[in-house]
């Protein structure tokens, strides 16, 4: 068998010169370059594009958008004074007076709503009864017994759609004794 010359092997293991490479940079930082150059290429245009939007890109007149908005009406439900339940050791009893409105995407909905207003006037004081003082403590107490509220008036008027319940002036109040009358002597 013939034997391959060793001129082509000592070829391959020799070390690269500078010559061979094109100057006096390797291979690796070749690549680092490119990288570096790519990320800062990608970098400068996100960062002119971003200028570009905030800068110099037309924006939307804000009247346009008022002008696309429906007006919404609104339902105004009575005030109402209703029993909360009491706390564990609680004396005297507590009331919550409430006042609502409901918030409708447009006024042809209110003839429908209107005949239906004693249910929902029944639907929350049944659900407010089974509440104690404690449940309506803070902004979170309020926003569940708004959303609830909200689901309940969904259901008993349920062809026509309820958007918000707004409260009113809503606040709790402890009931005094009835003052026992003296009679003179």
């Amino acid at each position: 068998m013939a034997k391959k010359p060793k001129k082509a092997e000592e070829a391959d293991d020799a070390p690269p010169t500078p010559e061979d490479s094109g100057g006096t940079q390797t291979g690796g930082s070749k690549k680092k370059l490119l990288i570096f150059g790519a990320l800062g290429l990608a970098l400068l245009c996100s960062l002119g594009g971003g200028g570009y939007y905030f800068f110099l890109h037309e924006k939307k007149d804000v009247s346009e958008a008022h002008k696309t908005a429906k007006p919404v009406a609104f339902l105004d439900i009575r005030e109402m004074m209703i029993n909360l339940s009491n706390e564990p050791n609680q004396e005297r009893p507590k009331v919550l007076k409430l006042r609502a409105s409901l918030e409708l995407k447009d006024a042809k909905t209110i003839p429908d709503i209107q005949p239906l207003l004693p249910r929902v006037e029944d639907t929350f004081q049944v659900f407010v009864r089974e509440l104690r003082a404690s449940d309506l403590d803070g902004s979170a107490g309020v926003y569940r017994l708004r959303e609830e509220l909200l689901r309940r008036v969904n259901i008993a008027v349920h062809p026509a759609k309820v958007d918000a319940v707004l409260l009113g002036n809503h606040r709790s109040v402890g009931l005094e004794p009835w003052p026992t009358l003296k009679t003179r002597p």
